[in-house]
């Protein structure tokens, strides 16, 4: 196992955190995040320290997601919930730098509204067109 010293996922990983443990396979584990949005919200990180998702290795892309797709369909069954919002933060606001998604469990007018951040529209079709640019010349 690839660990950070003093990262407390790797911590919890290596059972010397507590947690309340709700998966694990080989590769990855996840638990209940300590101060939850809602009941039911789960944390789930690969026991390997990585800390971005474009640090993730490229062969561990679909077993981790796959992991994330049954987590989320889990967590809606487990805590009665009529949907999911399951997101990943890469370095800001992530307060732990250790890759991690969170899944968390929803339900139709459970308070949640735009709580990450404001929407906004583009200030013009010339605006917009130039972030589809950049980002598709970083792509190549």
């Amino acid at each position: 196992m690839i660990s950070e010293p003093g990262c407390k996922f790797c911590q919890i990983v290596a059972r010397a955190v507590p947690s309340a443990i709700v998966f694990e396979d080989d590769a990855s584990l996840a638990f209940l995040d300590h101060r939850p949005l809602f009941p039911g919200h789960v944390l789930f990180i690969p026991k390997d320290h990585f800390e971005t998702l474009a640090d993730l290795p490229r062969p561990s892309m679909a077993p981790f997601f796959g992991n994330v797709q049954r987590l989320a369909s889990a967590v809606e069954r487990g805590m009665k919930a009529e949907g999911s919002f399951v997101s990943i933060n890469n370095r800001v606001s992530q307060s732990v730098p250790h890759l991690h998604v969170h899944i968390v469990p929803r339900k139709k007018g459970d308070g949640l509204r735009g709580f990450f951040w404001p929407r906004q529209k583009y200030a013009s079709e010339d605006e917009m067109r130039r972030a589809q640019a950049a980002i598709a010349a970083a792509l190549e």
